[in-house]
């Protein structure tokens, strides 16, 4: 039993799953997706009459089931290690999600991973539902090839962060996002990727969800190689104090794909303005196979150079705040989802990452939103007032025992 408010930690969430580890087949598929909620089921499908997101039924066709409401974050986190360690696993990555030329042997146990494709923007609640129904439908074709098959498994649906926090003071207070400068004890999060030369730090790296989309079908999520398991070639990384470059190599992300190396080229100029330097993240590049280059030009990625820069959305999509724009046109196959990026090339003081500066702006839409209402309403006091002040009242009464008042026409 799952009492209300309970949060399962790590180690009853290996408990409860105990079951899995002991039954004679033992082919389990884990659906990970970026984020998360018990209560986007019930909002999603309320919301939105007919466009119901989640049309799989099998959760209720299962023989048996578990729901958990609530999982530490941490939990979630390392589950796929602790499933590693629970058991002789064979362990299969499906990134590409077509699985009709996979090879399942029943008589081992299997692990299946398949990374779902990220969610939108949480400006547009209706790229979400599209997203969350894509992931539906992708989740329905897995299981329907398996069961075709004669394959029997369990599933595990699950993800990395909440997409919906509770407003309580004590459960904000522990899940809440904060700045890596300010992070230290949070043991929500995995650290910083971090490339050193000498004995100092040079550049910091973090990002929440950090993936690529090749061909608008490919979906590449390179965030648990990134800074999960570093299983990341950084060694052509370049660091000086005006221009630096952040180097990520990967080996075989996906099928089809034997290489791909993500470029993030910085620099450290002095503006007389300011009268001071900033540091600028001026593009991004990708390299895949050592022949496909694809570069984006970057809009809206500056700080201070003592400062790090942080943004909540970062990539293609034009709702981001942080664009990245497509400057060839090999850049025009990629989509690139990044969030919570912060990042920081120059400067680095004991291995951690600066004050951030924030790409969100003082004057936020709803800011700028109130300053126009209330210049109208003043405008209209004032013309009101003016109005008002124009009005003239008589100076001269007619008395019924004189003689009739005459008012000249120039009056």
């Amino acid at each position: 039993a799952v009492h209300e408010g309970q949060v399962v930690s790590a180690k009853e969430l290996t408990v409860l799953l105990q079951p899995l580890f002991t039954q004679n087949s033992r082919n389990l598929v884990l659906f990970l997706q970026d984020r998360l909620s018990i209560d986007d089921f019930t909002y999603f499908s309320e919301s939105y009459g007919n466009k119901n997101p989640f049309q799989n039924e099998i959760l209720h066709s299962s023989p048996s089931s578990l729901v958990l409401p609530a999982v530490d974050c941490k939990a979630t986190r390392y589950l796929l290690s602790v499933l590693q360690e629970t058991g002789d696993w064979k362990l299969t990555n499906i990134t590409n999600l077509n699985i009709s030329h996979l090879e399942v042997n029943a008589s081992n146990p299997n692990l299946l991973v398949v990374q779902l494709q990220p969610l939108s923007s949480d400006l547009k609640e209706i790229s979400t539902l599209e997203a969350i129904a894509e992931n539906d439908k992708i989740i329905g074709r897995v299981t329907m090839d398996l069961q075709e098959r004669g394959i029997h498994f369990s599933v595990i649906y699950t993800a990395l962060r909440p997409s919906r926090i509770s407003r309580r003071t004590g459960v904000v207070a522990g899940l809440r996002r904060q700045l890596m400068a300010a992070e230290e004890d949070d043991s929500l999060s995995y650290p910083p990727l971090n490339v050193t030369t000498g004995n100092y730090t040079c550049i910091l790296f973090y990002a929440s969800n950090f993936s690529l989309k090749a061909n608008r079908s490919v979906l590449i999520d390179l965030t648990n190689t990134t800074f999960f398991t570093q299983n990341v070639d950084i060694s052509a990384s370049e660091c000086s104090d005006i221009n630096t470059t952040l180097s990520l190599k990967y080996t075989n992300p996906v099928n089809g794909i034997n290489s791909l190396e993500i470029r993030f080229l910085m620099t450290n100029k002095f503006y007389g303005a300011s009268a001071r330097k900033w540091s600028n993240l001026d593009s991004v590049e990708i390299v895949q196979d050592g022949e496909k280059f694809a570069k984006f030009n970057v809009s809206g990625i500056s700080a201070p150079a003592e400062y790090s820069f942080h943004c909540q959305l970062v990539g293609t999509s034009n709702l981001y705040p942080a664009r990245l724009v497509p400057s060839n046109d090999e850049a025009k196959n990629w989509d690139v989802f990044i969030s919570e990026l912060q990042i920081q090339g120059f400067n680095i003081i004991d291995n951690q990452f600066s004050y951030a500066s924030d790409c969100t702006g003082f004057f936020t839409p709803g800011i700028w939103m109130g300053l126009v209402t209330s210049i109208i309403l003043l405008w209209i006091l004032t013309y009101g007032i003016h109005m008002i002040m124009q009005l003239t009242t008589n100076s001269r009464f007619d008395d019924p025992k004189g003689p009739a008042l005459s008012v000249p026409q120039t009056e």
